[in-house]
């Protein structure tokens, strides 16, 4: 019997396990393997796929995640709604070090990263405009506040290549265009699952201020990856309530973003 899940969790940076009872797959695609084994088990009535984005020893920088193969592991698996923990940095003031953001807009500023399934045998153009799951952010923005977690509901998050930090000036440079936050995986991550029909939600927590934000010597990995863990417990409670209030049917436009595209290949 092949294992399936229903909804998927690609974990951030320090978020390497969610699923306490569960089955490991191993799993190739047609773009390589996926950042690691995949984990399947239950929350509740849910059925949940695990992958930890940058595997669960963080061999894999922002620039190498194996984007494509990831989500469409998941796809393969069943996963139709996807959950996205990360950390991130803050451009505005207001917003410190344990915000929560639910972003509804994001900007590309990558380089050199595959961004589509559809590089060969044929083009195909998705409509994009807006890049997250409306559904799935609501149920994630009410869950937070359930929970008592300040909790900013959209906002724009700029990816950024990696895996240096941002300079002071870009820092600035960014925040001077009304942007909210910025990190260095939400991009291609959004995009594909697009491509694939997925929803899609990103939980952005604020670790740091960024480089132009405050005065002092910048952000520092090890900075990024000791607030997450002190916060992991809670974005892991946080991912537990929102998967058990997700719609089990989906109404939102996502599952139709594929409408009257001709598809080189077949999707899993």
């Amino acid at each position: 019997m092949v294992t399936r899940a229903d909804i998927g969790v690609i974990g951030g940076s320090g978020f390497y396990s969610l699923l306490d009872d569960a089955e490991e797959i191993e799993l190739s695609t047609p773009y390589g393997s996926p950042s690691d084994v995949v984990t399947v088990g239950r929350i509740g009535a849910r059925s949940v796929a695990f992958i930890p984005r940058h595997g669960r020893n963080h061999r894999f920088p922002p620039h190498r995640i194996p984007y494509r193969a990831n989500l469409w592991a998941l796809r393969s698996l069943g996963v139709r709604q996807v959950l996205a923990p990360s950390a991130v940095g803050s451009l505005r003031a207001e917003y410190g070090p344990g915000t929560l953001v639910v972003p509804d807009q994001f900007v590309d500023r990558t380089s050199g990263r595959v961004q589509t399934y559809y590089d060969t045998d044929g083009a195909a153009h998705v409509s994009f405009a807006d890049p997250y799951c409306p559904s799935g952010r609501a149920v994630a923005v009410r869950s937070a506040r359930a929970g008592a977690w300040e909790t900013v509901d959209g906002g724009t998050l700029v990816v950024i290549e990696g895996p240096r930090f941002s300079t002071r000036a870009e820092s600035q440079w960014f925040a001077s265009n009304g942007w909210s936050i910025v990190g260095m995986t939400g991009h291609p991550e959004a995009i594909l699952a697009r491509e694939l029909a997925l929803c899609y939600t990103s939980l952005s927590l604020v670790t740091d201020h960024d480089a132009g934000v405050e005065t002092g010597q910048g952000v520092t990995h090890d900075e990024v990856l000791k607030f997450f863990a002190q916060n992991v417990a809670r974005m892991r409670t946080l991912v537990t309530e929102t998967i058990q209030a997700l719609p089990e049917e989906r109404t939102c436009p996502c599952p139709t973003a594929l409408d009257g595209i001709d598809h080189p290949f077949e999707l899993p």
